[in-house]
């Protein structure tokens, strides 16, 4: 099956002479989840505008389920939604009337039974016939992610969704995310929120000035990048390692009372059990251990920072 968005040396240059990206090439697979990763000012907001047809490249090129988001723009934006950052939409009118003009204004008939659907799945029936300038931040975040939804796109682009909203509708959002999944929407968030990212994407990408470091497998990400960590803690100080030990990729802190060993998230409890066997051989004393495994932040970090 083609990807249902494919991009190729991907550039934009504003007239200020900034490049906002340089030469990005990957694909999206219908039906996935992809968290892409960067610092504010990496590039995200201006790949997702030329996705979504708001932006023409200066390079390069982006097809949707098959049509150039340039050339044949009402084809490709008739295929996404977009939930912006920013609160944009008219604060005197109905959230019914609000969400129902969305899907008009990308060609679709009306179906006030969908938009009651889409209404009640974001917890925002109640309000349907309040003014938007009536709701709460929270509840004015849930009506763009309705507008988005209204004409049934097959891909779903979230810009910082959760970005200054409660818990309840983070939580209320990453449900709906999945319920997406499960019908074959393909979604595409930004987020500074790691930990959702590794909790519900398939793919992970990281972008940075404008360069796109990666887009891999979560899982395969941190079998690759991610680390475990043994913390040893000592009966009593040492001065330094015995040479005995000089194959176990072990550091001593400062105080000598602590050793710390770095190991693949593959191993199994047969390497940390022989590794305990050569420090009794070594006549080195613990009374307790601890692990660490690395998380998607610590990765993020480690190449945003490598690329420095």
């Amino acid at each position: 099956m083609p990807p249902i968005i494919s991009i190729r040396s991907l550039s934009k240059t504003y007239a200020n002479g900034f490049k906002a990206l340089d030469d990005v090439s990957f694909d999206i697979e219908e039906g996935e989840i992809l968290a892409l990763l960067g610092p504010n000012g990496a590039g995200k907001t201006t790949l997702i505008s030329i996705i979504c047809g708001m932006t023409n490249p200066t390079a390069g090129s982006v097809m949707v389920a098959g049509h150039d988001v340039v050339t044949e723009f009402r084809k490709t934006r008739g295929e996404i939604g977009l939930v912006p950052q920013e609160l944009t939409t008219d604060m005197f009118e109905t959230v019914f009337n609000t969400v129902s003009f969305s899907r008009g204004l990308n060609g679709k008939k009306a179906d006030p039974a969908l938009i009651e659907q889409i209404l009640r799945d974001l917890s925002l029936f109640d309000k349907r016939n309040n003014a938007l300038r009536e709701l709460s931040g929270g509840m004015k975040r849930r009506v763009l992610i309705a507008k988005a939804l209204s004409h049934e796109p097959r891909i779903l682009f979230l810009d910082e969704p959760t970005a200054g909203v409660d818990v309840a509708l983070r939580k209320d959002m990453w449900q709906l995310v999945e319920r997406l999944r499960k019908t074959g929407v393909t979604i595409i968030l930004t987020t500074h929120y790691i930990e959702e990212a590794q909790e519900i994407a398939d793919r992970i990408g990281v972008i940075d000035k404008g360069r796109l470091l990666l887009v891999e497998n979560k899982d395969a990400l941190m079998r690759k990048l991610g680390k475990k960590q043994l913390a040893i803690n000592l009966q009593a100080p040492i001065a330094e390692i015995p040479d005995s030990l000089a194959d176990w990729d072990l550091t001593l802190n400062d105080a000598g009372d602590q050793l710390l060993h770095n190991y693949e998230l593959g191993s199994n409890d047969a390497h940390i059990g022989r590794l305990l066997q050569a420090l009794e051989a070594a006549g080195v004393r613990f009374d307790d251990l601890s692990t660490r495994q690395t998380s998607l932040e610590d990765i993020f970090v480690s190449l945003i920072g490598a690329k420095a």
